[in-house]
Formats: structure tokens, sequence, C-alpha cells
């Protein structure tokens, strides 16, 4: 492994992040960038193995400090590619924690590789591709919501679709902030910020409660 990369996994060293973990994600950037030439799993322009690794893996691993890792599952929404769920499981495996990471993801062909990945992997996962708006009554520890859909639309999907759930976990950009404010309008939030690691601009919430108001 290149110094180059040793330097930009050496930002989530508090994790204490073993061989083991650099292996798997190894493994897991060169069946993303195998897989990309055929179909898009992830954006051309972050395709690259240092994009992939900044701008995906440390963007989703700094997150595990809010997983609540006595659990039996954790949810990813709308998994894509598999950030940050296939990135948890992961990192779970190699905590030698069973808790099993559910991703939803709609695309036949992104549920396939994200199968493809857990069993080259021997991840702790289940993959379901279907549209999660359409399932009621979910249970779950943690929610994860990475460029899935607006906050708006997910705190209602959460509020409406799952009940029984720990916590709530946000990936907000450069807009954050205004998006955040607006929906404080119609949510009373029990939350906690995070700066985010791979943008100055960006940042991390953790929300344990929500609540319409009137």
């Amino acid at each position: 492994m290149d110094q180059e990369i040793l330097n930009s996994y050496s930002r989530i060293n508090h994790l204490n992040v073993s061989r083991e973990t650099f292996l798997d994600f190894e493994n897991y950037i060169s069946m993303i960038i195998e897989r990309n030439k055929k179909i898009n799993i992830i954006s051309q322009n972050t395709a690259s193995k240092k994009a992939i690794i900044n701008r995906h893996i440390i963007d989703s691993a700094q997150i595990i400090d809010f997983v609540d890792l006595n659990s039996n599952t954790t949810t990813d929404l709308g998994s894509g590619g598999g950030f940050p769920g296939i990135i948890m499981a992961i990192i779970l495996k190699n905590m030698k924690n069973k808790m099993n990471v559910h991703l939803y993801e709609k695309s036949y062909h992104k549920s396939h590789f994200l199968k493809e990945v857990s069993e080259k992997l021997k991840l702790n996962t289940k993959i379901f591709q279907k549209n999660i708006f359409e399932i009621r009554n979910l249970e779950t520890g943690t929610i994860m919501s990475r460029a899935f859909k607006p906050m708006p639309v997910v705190l209602d999907l959460v509020y409406e679709n799952f009940s029984k759930y720990k916590n709530l976990i946000f990936f907000m950009g450069k807009n954050g902030k205004k998006i955040f404010e607006n929906s404080k309008k119609n949510w009373n939030l029990d939350y906690t910020e995070k700066k985010s690691l791979t943008n100055g601009d960006s940042f991390l919430i953790n929300i344990k409660k929500i609540k319409k108001k009137n």
C-alpha cells in the first residue's frame, strides 16, 4: 500500500483500523472501479482510487462514533454503491461486532453489486432491492442517510415508516445549514452535530428523537 494511500487513511486512525480492514477497503475499491466501467456505481468524477478513499470511504467511516453498536441491525437508506452501509459492515466485521447491516437500494444493478461485495468480503449484510417508502413498521438501531433524499423527505420517511429505531445520521453538505434550519421549523429534533473530516463546509447530524410540530 503506497504512502499517499496510508496518509489518507491516517485521518481515520482514531478508529484503530486494522490491516484486515484496509485490505477489505482495497478489495472494495477494486470492485467499484471495475464495475464502474460498465455501469455507474458511483459518479465518474469520484471514480479514481484517491477520490473513492477521500470522498466515500473516509466520509462514510467517520460516522462509526454515532452508530449504536449494541443493536442487532443498522439500516442504510438508498445505499447506492454501498456508502456508508458497506463501509460500516467492513468496520463492524473487523471489530468482531455481529450486527447486521441492512442496505436498501432500489436499483437492480447496484443491489446485485452490493450482494457481490458482501459475499466476497464475507460481510454481515442483508440487501433489499425494494422501495423503502413502500415498507412499514420497520425496526432497527441506527439509520444512516447519505446522498439519498432531501432531509425533510427522510424525516417524514423515518417518522411514518419506522416503528422503532435508536438514532438517525445525516450527512450534510455546504447547503446543509439552511436545509437543517428549515427542517427545524417543522420538527422538534434532539440532536448533536459533528464537523466532517472530509470537507470544511460539510457536517454530520446525529438525531436521537424526532417529533412533528403542531
